[in-house]
């Protein structure tokens, strides 16, 4: 394996790695200021690592050429669905450009992105995992369909745990 090759595979595995590390601790610590704005870190680190990647399998695999990322996507898809269709490649555009939003406006304020509306948060959510869960599982192999499965069932538990009815010890002599 080349460097380029280790550079790009890394660099994703990092990314997806702190991408689900920051989801994990704003569903597992909401209330805490800290843990959020720990996660905003690694949000933000996740993105700048994922525009790496980007970078890096353009360069390395697609010598700088939009036609042959598309025809790449367009094989992958093929040998997995058998629809020879590259525009998955649009939707990693949008993914990064999504994620770069989500960047932006947790920056702008903890408070305005963390007051935004359930329905936009839904939407942008399941929209970026959506793409990492195929990205990682469906299309992944390897070491990169193993930390995608292991971060989703994390998320999963952490989401889970959350919404668990608390049971309150009453205190005696009130």
């Amino acid at each position: 394996m080349t460097g380029g090759e280790i550079a790009t595979r890394w660099t994703v595995r990092l990314a997806v790695a702190l991408y689900f590390t920051a989801l994990v601790v704003r569903v597992k610590f909401p209330s805490v200021e800290s843990c959020q704005a720990r996660a905003r870190w690694a949000w933000t680190a996740g993105f700048v690592i994922f525009l790496v990647h980007v970078l890096c399998a353009f360069h390395f695999f697609h010598h700088w050429s939009h036609d042959a990322a598309y025809l790449n996507t367009a094989q992958k898809t093929a040998a997995m669905t058998g629809w020879n269709w590259g525009g998955g490649l649009y939707l990693n555009y949008l993914f990064a450009l999504i994620w770069g939003i989500e960047v932006l406006w947790w920056w702008h304020g903890l408070a305005v992105y963390e007051n935004r509306s359930k329905f936009a948060e839904w939407c942008i959510q399941t929209f970026l995992f959506f793409i990492t869960f195929n990205a990682t599982i469906v299309f992944g192999t390897g070491l990169i369909r193993w930390a995608g499965i292991a971060g989703g069932l994390i998320l999963f538990a952490a989401f889970i745990s959350n919404r668990r009815p608390r049971l309150k010890i009453p205190r005696h002599g009130r």
